[in-house]
C-alpha cells in the first residue's frame, strides 16, 4: 500500500543523491563520498543550521540502503503525548486552563506554584496543554473582535501609515539601525511613497507623508498607529488644514492595517533578502534601490487579491484623486514659540536671528523648515504673518543705522497739561472782570 511520503525523507535521500545512485562501492570509497557531502551547505527543513555532519549523513545511508526510503522517514518519539508531570498536577494544569481559556503559560505556572505544586518546568507544561488541544490562548465568543475584509471604493479613499524596523547599516558616523517609514492606498496597494529613516519620530513620518502627498495627491482618510510620535500635534494640524482624516487605530489591533503588514512581508522577502546590507554606506544609496524595486517591480507586479498591477489600479482612480495645493510646504512648517529681546534678537538651534525692531519684547510664533532646520518667518500668536527673520550679523550691524525715538522737547503735543489749566484758570479771570 503506498502512503505519502515525509518531506523530510525526500531532503534526505536528495542529500544521499551520489550514494544512491551507486551499485557498489569501492573499499574506502563511502567515507571519502560522506566527507564530501558534509562539507556542504543544506536548506534543511525545519531548521537553521545549514551543515550536516559526516556521522548523520553514514546513518542515513544505512539505514536508506537496509529500509529504502521508509529508513529515511523520521520517528516519532515513543513517549509522545506522554506527560511525566504527577496526575494531580495534570489534572490541576487543564482544569485552570479550561476555566480561562485565555489564561497564559506563564499565569498557569504561577497559579500552580501559589497552590503548592512547586516550580514546573515550562516545556513539560507546554506538552501536556498541547497534547489536550489547549496551547493556544483563545478568548471567550463574547471579547473576541469580529473583523470584515473590505477595501476602499476608489484609489485616495484611505491611506495607511507604519514604520516597519528595519536592517542596521554601517555609516561614516557608525552602525545606525534604520526604519522602514511607509505609505499605502487602500484601494490599490500603491506605495505612495516609502523610506528608510534612522528614527521613527513625527518628523520622519510627516517627510515621508509630504513626499506622498506630492506624488499621488490627497487622501480622505489616513489611518495610523496609536504610538506617540503619530499623535504629535504637528502632524495632526497638517491633516486638519489639508482636510485629511486621521484615523487611529486600537491599541495592539495590527489587524486595522492588514494590507500595509501584508506588504511588509513582502518587502521582507523580495528586497531585503536580495540586497546586502554591508555595501551601504548611507541611507540615500540605500532609498535609491528601495524606490527602484518599488516603482520598477512591486507596482509592477500583478497583485493576486486586485488581478492587476497597482499602479494601474491607482491610474485608472485618476479623476477621483484631489489635487495638491501649490503651496505644501507650508504645511508641513512648525511654529515655535520665541521672545523678542531689547536687541530685536531671539533664538533657534542655539543661533541668533534679527527681526524688526518693531517686535520688541513680544512674544511670537517662528516659522521653521523642520526637514531643512531654516528659520522662515515670523507669526503674531494669532498667526498673523509679521515679517521676515534673517541670522543676526554683528559686523554688519556696526554701520547700520539705528532708528531713534523723537525727543519730547522736538514734537509738537495737541494737547498740553499746562495750557488747558491755563486756559481754564484765564477764562475764570475774565469771567470775574465781567460781572464786576
Amino acid at each position: 500500500m503506498t502512503h505519502p511520503i515525509h518531506p523530510t525523507a525526500l531532503f534526505r535521500l536528495s542529500v544521499l543523491g551520489p550514494l544512491a545512485s551507486r551499485n557498489s562501492l569501492e573499499h574506502g570509497e563511502l567515507k571519502k563520498i560522506v566527507r564530501e557531502l558534509a562539507s556542504k551547505t543544506y536548506s534543511i527543513p525545519n531548521s537553521k543550521h545549514v551543515y550536516l555532519s559526516s556521522k548523520t549523513i553514514e546513518r542515513w545511508y544505512y539505514q536508506w540502503h537496509k529500509h529504502g526510503i521508509d529508513g529515511l522517514m523520521p520517528k516519532s518519539r515513543k513517549d509522545k503525548g506522554n506527560s511525566k508531570l504527577p496526575a494531580d498536577i495534570q489534572q490541576l494544569l487543564i482544569e485552570l486552563k479550561k476555566d480561562n481559556p485565555a489564561r497564559s503559560l506563564n499565569t498557569l505556572l504561577r497559579l500552580a506554584q501559589m497552590q503548592g505544586k512547586g516550580k514546573l518546568v515550562r516545556s513539560s507544561v507546554y506538552r501536556l496543554l498541547k497534547h489536550h488541544n489547549l496551547s493556544r490562548r483563545s478568548a471567550s465568543d463574547t471579547e473576541v473582535v469580529e473583523r470584515r475584509a473590505f477595501e476602499a471604493l476608489f484609489a485616495g479613499d484611505i491611506w495607511y501609515g507604519d514604520v516597519m524596523h528595519g536592517p542596521s547599516i554601517q555609516t561614516p558616523q557608525g552602525k545606525q539601525k534604520t526604519y522602514l517609514v511607509s505609505v499605502m492606498d487602500d484601494a490599490s496597494r500603491l506605495i505612495c511613497h516609502s523610506a528608510f529613516c534612522f528614527d521613527e519620530t513625527a518628523l520622519s513620518i510627516e517627510y515621508v507623508l509630504k513626499q506622498a502627498l506630492l506624488k499621488r495627491g490627497l487622501p480622505k482618510r489616513f489611518v495610523i498607529d496609536n504610538g506617540p510620535a503619530y499623535r504629535a500635534e504637528t502632524l495632526q494640524s497638517i491633516c486638519a488644514r489639508l482636510e485629511i482624516r486621521l484615523i487611529y487605530c486600537r491599541p495592539y489591533e495590527p489587524e486595522g492595517k492588514g494590507k500595509l503588514e501584508r506588504y511588509h512581508r513582502t518587502f521582507r522577502e523580495q528586497f531585503l533578502t536580495e540586497v546586502d546590507m554591508k555595501s551601504f554606506n548611507n541611507l540615500d544609496e540605500l532609498n535609491t534601490r528601495l524606490w527602484v524595486w518599488v516603482e520598477r517591480i512591486y507596482h509592477q507586479t500583478t497583485h493576486s487579491a486586485l488581478k492587476t498591477t497597482p499602479i494601474a489600479r491607482f491610474q485608472h482612480d485618476l479623476i477621483k484623486i484631489r489635487p495638491v495645493d501649490i503651496n505644501l510646504d507650508e504645511y508641513f512648517y512648525h511654529r515655535v514659540k520665541r521672545f523678542i529681546r531689547k536687541d530685536g534678537t531671539l533664538t533657534y538651534n542655539d543661533k541668533l536671528y534679527e527681526v524688526s525692531f518693531e517686535y520688541v519684547g513680544q512674544h511670537v510664533y517662528l516659522v521653521i523648515d523642520p526637514h531643512e532646520q531654516k528659520a522662515k518667518w515670523i507669526e503674531s500668536l494669532s498667526y498673523e504673518r509679521l515679517g521676515p527673520i534673517h541670522p543676526l550679523d554683528k559686523q554688519a550691524n556696526i554701520n547700520r543705522k539705528r532708528r531713534r525715538p523723537i525727543a519730547p522737547s522736538d514734537q509738537e503735543a495737541k494737547t498740553s497739561l499746562v495750557e488747558v489749566a491755563y486756559q481754564q484758570t484765564a477764562n475764570i479771570l475774565n469771567l470775574t472782570k465781567e460781572t464786576k
